[in-house]
């Protein structure tokens, strides 16, 4: 068994599979978070999220020991920071829950201690995170303090994940290392090869904090891309999957899949952390705006068919049934974080008065703000009591569906999966 402690502040979608890796390499692993039943799930050999692998890792760890969760900080050598970074009011960035868990950890700290934030921050945060610290303990070294010694050692390394296949790559990727001093680089990569497999990139906290945004604003962009050419090729009557089909032949072109928009906590979000720091960020603002309108474009294509409904069989928007496939932001997870298509869903009930049957086979029961507008639905049904049928995410239990299926009724599929 390691010496080493760990803890790692925020059980979600971050926070619970990188405890349950780091305790699977038998190093004592402690998860924080304010939430009761979260941390009462997890010590029960359970977990909260849907992610493959992660359950029977969880479930391994805690029964030999090595994690366990709790709504205490506990003493620690490495504290590691995955709580939210959401937006706040005019798309600025909110890093009030990582100065939140400054303020958990300050009377934990003792010299030696290693501090990781992995949460998706603006540039500077890395530092403003160690001013914060040692306003709240004076007497130790921290290393914004240009002093030739330290006392803790803090660094930024922004995970690189995608939902539905964490497990393996929080150990197969390369990881971006953004210490705010060297010794904090060193240290930080030292720990990170006691699990990751891929190579570890030592650099500034600046760099590594833009080089996350800046990956998820490349991402932004090309989804950009391809939405405005989906919504071109809707304007001329052109049909877009074989539009894109027959451009990716050039040998240097590689247009994306469109959808209804972008959603999820990182490529909806990141790229306004950039442009709330640089009046420079232009093309990357235009992208978080083409992408949003393309969200309005999918609602504006239903409502436009609920009135082809209306007249076609002469009756009331409120006896129209709505069935829209799909809540999450991306296919076959249940994460539904910043999704496109819960604000397509969100429109639909506030505009239309119409009978909304949501299909989404990733969860069991609909978030509260929907429960009483909506009726959560099989794909079964949904297909057979539809009037209008809406594809809004391409999760495997939809790509089964063909247009057959749905026999005298409307379809709006941005996914391109029903052929």
């Amino acid at each position: 068994m390691s010496k080493l402690k760990v803890t790692v502040i925020g059980l979600g979608y971050i926070g619970l599979p990188t405890a349950a890796i780091i305790s699977k390499r038998k190093i004592m692993t402690y998860g924080f978070d304010i939430n009761k039943s979260i941390v009462n799930t997890i010590n029960k050999g359970n977990i909260h999220i849907t992610e493959p692998k992660l359950d029977k890792i969880v479930s391994k760890s805690v029964s030999s020991g090595y994690l366990k969760a709790s709504t205490k900080i506990q003493k620690s050598n490495i504290f590691i920071i995955t709580v939210p970074t959401p937006l706040k009011e005019e798309n600025l960035p909110d890093i009030s829950y990582i100065m939140d868990a400054a303020s958990s950890i300050a009377s934990h700290l003792h010299k030696g201690n290693l501090i990781i934030l992995e949460s998706t921050s603006p540039i500077g945060t890395t530092r403003l995170l160690s001013e914060k610290l040692k306003a709240l303990r004076p007497d130790l070294i921290f290393p914004h303090e240009d002093s030739d010694v330290q006392d803790i050692n803090i660094c930024y390394c922004p995970e690189r994940v995608i939902p539905g296949n964490t497990i393996n790559e929080l150990i197969s990727n390369d990881r971006v290392i953004g210490g705010i001093t060297k010794e904090c680089s060193n240290k930080a990569a030292d720990f990170y090869k006691k699990f990751v497999k891929g190579d570890c990139y030592e650099t500034t906290a600046e760099t590594a904090e833009l080089s996350k945004l800046a990956e998820n604003s490349f991402r932004d962009l090309n989804i950009a891309f391809a939405n405005e050419i989906s919504m071109i090729c809707s304007e001329k009557n052109i049909n877009v999957w074989e539009l894109i089909a027959i451009a990716n032949k050039h040998p240097r072109v590689n247009i994306l899949q469109p959808g209804p928009g972008v959603g999820g906590h990182c490529i909806a979000v990141d790229p306004w952390f950039i442009v709330s720091s640089s009046k420079n960020a232009k093309l990357i603002k235009k992208a978080r705006e083409i992408n949003i309108q393309k969200t309005r474009f999918i609602f504006n294509e239903i409502k436009s068919s609920v009135t082809e409904i209306k007249k076609e069989l002469s009756v009331k928007t409120a006896n129209i049934n709505i069935a829209l496939f799909g809540l999450a932001f991306k296919a076959d997870i249940d994460d539904l974080r910043e999704s496109p298509a819960i604000d397509i869903v969100n429109q639909v009930i506030k505009k239309l008065d119409s009978n909304i049957l949501i299909v989404e086979p990733n969860i069991t029961k609909l978030p509260n703000f929907l429960k009483d507008s909506a009726k959560l639905c099989s794909v079964k049904y949904a297909a057979k009591n539809c009037h209008l049928a809406v594809c809004l995410v391409d999760h495997k239990e939809f790509k089964s569906l063909r247009k057959n299926d749905f026999k005298n009724k409307m379809i709006i599929d941005s996914k391109g999966i029903w052929k």
